[in-house]
């Protein structure tokens, strides 16, 4: 890991100025010409050896010779010394053309201080003393410092370009020494551990393998960078968010640690999130912006219109990296909200964690999911109607005030997501519940197929599905499923989206049902998966929705859709990754290994993108050529009318409104008029053509008017009276 600033002790000759777009461009690959396993002549510090020690004349024929790393009392060292305040150690190598090093790399483990000499000048140095004078014996560390690697975790590192190192180098032997220095004499270990790893612009092989843990520096990269500091560097957990600092480097070329934060630099609360991801070692994170008082910041990120709730998605299963980016995209361009996304690389407490996407927490606002502010004093009229936002999710620990389940097959869990149960009135979730009840009620009803319109909001569904459809991902239509209700003012219906969550989709699944191209996801119910809501099949088979399925599907394909235009897509945000996903795997290296539930498993990166390319590619032909329905216009148009018993207009109104009927026998048929908490106001006998009805004694507000035959309702309209 990338040591702090504040520790960072190094020469003015080495300041770290790095040339990041030359050097990430000349480098061919790594090799390591010091390993902390060589054989190093070593000093215990029980008095000041001679002020030559670190320079390649020194004779150090009288010093003993041990494998590094040196210390005692872990149980992990090579080289076990006596208890002592400090140890010096030097180790010679050979350079092999010069001017092929592009690139030097100091990786230091240690505890707990030390200062590093190349050739004699100082290169580095942590937790002790001032630059440029050499510690003495017995001097100790400014505080406790403990080794890294045998936890698993990455050693310091301390990175040089060519102009740093290019003047004491030498071709043939060179010298590094070390002085490592304890926090005091009786103190209960000490270890060293030190590598040297260069950078090389050819393609030769003059040294070693680089360490299994080695991860090549970021050299500039071509993604936003996020930097993230825990108070006290305290680890992230699952709930509660805990406190930090998150500065994000965003410039128009190039981005390097240790550059101005030029994207975000302030407070933030963070926690991990997910569910079945938590299981994997690259995490998902939720965070607020926050004030210095942990009051909410609303702010613009990465030109992200601006909001307090964030999410940093870390793609691992899926690793084309580009999955809920695709997916997102599919979603954005049929015009409905949908989660805006940025690629980016994320660091955490100095740590590397890789490829990750940033995007916004799916919420009620007016730039995301776009519904009434639900108010708590909101319990009845036209405020109680809407907006809700739900989702059909697990219910694994839910309980009753978390949200509802169905009362259909396969039961569902309706869960509140926004606003959440504790926000909500019992009103409140009675009438949003009451509300989906009674819209699966009519879904299993014989009329359903000219029923449904009165409850949900036809072309959210159809956007959603074909979207969905595309990503043919297994959880589709039974996780993550949002759906949203507007207030009646406003349509009062049933929305879906936003989407969410597409890792497992695009073929990267190999379980329950089959991730092949071919086949509809839809249909995964009642063949390979009893997962999804009832009437999600029946309602996209009544043949309005399949015929403008097909219409919006034909639409789509002209555009946005078109293979073309998704593979540019897809080449556009590999071009804005450049290297970034070497780094990303070299930190998680999962390429040609299984990770679940993977269908397919490449061997580099370039085969992970080209399967991706190819399913995508394949299901598109697919379902050109099985898509739903048939796009016969007159015939929609036709479908429309008769599955719509009757109309309002105008609508708003104030005082007089006309009813068209579209019944072929009006015998027995009555109109009724409701107010919003559900009260009868007036009846009517039901129209058979045009009828003009006087609505003047009702006052302002959103009113229900059902059609009635025999007792049985056969249709449903709102009207906003103003």
């Amino acid at each position: 890991m990338q040591s702090k600033p504040t520790q960072r002790i190094l020469t003015a000759l080495l300041c770290l100025t790095l040339n990041a777009t030359t050097s990430a461009q000349s480098i061919d690959h790594w090799e390591s010409a010091v390993y902390n396993t060589d054989q190093w002549s070593y000093f215990v510090g029980s008095s000041e050896p001679s002020s030559l020690w670190i320079q390649p004349s020194f004779n150090a024929t009288a010093w003993p010779v041990g494998q590094g790393g040196f210390g005692y009392e872990d149980g992990d060292d090579n080289t076990t010394i006596a208890a002592t305040s400090s140890v010096y150690i030097r180790t010679a190598f050979n350079l092999i053309d010069t001017a092929a090093i592009e690139y030097l790399i100091l990786h230091a483990d240690y505890d707990d201080a030390f200062v590093a000499y190349l050739n004699g000048t100082e290169i580095a140095r942590n937790n002790i003393g001032a630059v440029g004078t050499p510690p003495t014996h017995d001097a100790l560390a400014n505080t406790f410092k403990e080794a890294q690697i045998y936890a698993g975790n990455q050693p310091e590192s301390y990175e040089f370009s060519t102009s740093d190192f290019r003047s004491f180098i030498n071709e043939g032997s060179n010298t590094l020494a070390i002085q490592i220095h304890n926090q005091s004499p009786t103190s209960s270990d000490l270890s060293s551990n030190f590598f040297l790893t260069l950078g090389l612009s050819d393609n030769s092989n003059n040294y070693r393998n680089t360490p299994e843990w080695f991860l090549a520096p970021n050299m500039g990269s071509s993604l936003p960078i996020f930097v993230i500091t825990t108070d006290n560097n305290t680890e992230i957990v699952d709930e509660p968010k805990i406190d930090g600092n998150l500065g994000i480097i965003n410039n128009a070329g190039r981005n390097k640690l240790g550059d101005a934060f030029t994207g975000y630099d302030g407070r933030i609360g963070i926690e991990i999130r997910g569910a079945s991801s938590q299981s994997f070692p690259k995490n998902n994170f939720g965070f607020e912006t926050r004030l210095a008082n942990g009051e909410n910041n609303n702010v613009s990120l990465l030109g992200m219109p601006e909001e307090n709730d964030w999410i940093l998605h870390g793609p691992y299963s899926d690793k084309s990296l580009l999955r809920n980016v695709l997916a997102y995209h599919l979603g954005t361009e049929t015009g409905e909200y949908t989660p805006r996304t940025q690629l980016c690389e994320l660091y955490i407490n100095e740590d590397y964690r890789g490829v990750y996407m940033l995007t916004e927490k799916i919420k009620r606002d007016k730039n995301r999911v776009n519904i009434a502010n639900l108010k708590e004093e909101d319990i009845g009229g036209e405020e109680l109607t809407g907006g809700y936002l739900l989702q059909i999710d697990r219910d694994d620990e839910s309980t009753e005030l978390d949200g509802w389940r169905s009362n259909s097959f396969p039961q569902k869990f309706y869960a509140f997501h926004d606003p959440d149960q504790d926000e909500l009135q019992p009103a409140q979730r009675e009438y949003i519940e009451t509300f989906i009840r009674s819209f699966e009620t009519s879904m299993a009803s014989s009329n359903y197929v000219k029923d449904y319109t009165t409850f949900v909001d036809r072309s959210s569904w159809i956007n959603y599905f074909l979207a969905t459809e595309i990503g043919k991902h297994i959880d589709a239509y039974k996780l993550s499923f949002y759906m949203h209700k507007k207030k009646f003012s406003n349509g009062g219906k049933l929305h879906f989206g936003p989407l969410w969550d597409f890792n497992l989709g695009f073929g990267n699944f190999d379980f329950v049902c089959s991730p092949d191209p071919q086949g509809w996801t839809y249909e995964f119910q009642g063949t390979c998966d009893n997962s999804h809501p009832f009437w999600v099949k029946k309602m996209t088979n009544i043949p309005e929705v399949s015929n403008q399925i097909n219409c919006r599907w034909q639409e789509l394909r002209e555009g946005a859709w078109h293979t073309d235009s998704l593979m540019q897509f897809l080449d556009d945000r590999l071009t804005e990754m450049g290297d970034a996903p070497d780094r990303n795997f070299q930190r998680w290296p999962t390429l040609g290994t299984y990770v679940w539930p993977n269908s397919y498993v490449g061997d580099t990166y370039e085969d992970e993108v080209n399967f991706l390319k190819t399913w995508l590619t394949q299901r598109l032909a697919w379902m050109d050529a099985n898509m739903l329905g048939d796009c016969n216009l007159a015939s929609i148009k036709k479908q429309q009318t008769e599955s719509k018993r009757f109309s309002i207009f105008p609508n708003p109104t104030a005082g007089i409104i006309y009813v068209e009927s579209y019944l072929t026998n009006n015998q027995g048929a009555v109109l009724r008029i409701f107010n919003a908490l559900g009260a009868e106001v007036a009846i009517h006998k039901a129209p058979h053509t045009i009828n003009k009805l006087d609505i003047s004694s009702l006052s302002k507000g959103v009113y229900t008017l059902k059609l009635y035959r025999e007792n049985t309702e056969i249709g449903f309209e709102k009207l906003v009276v103003r």
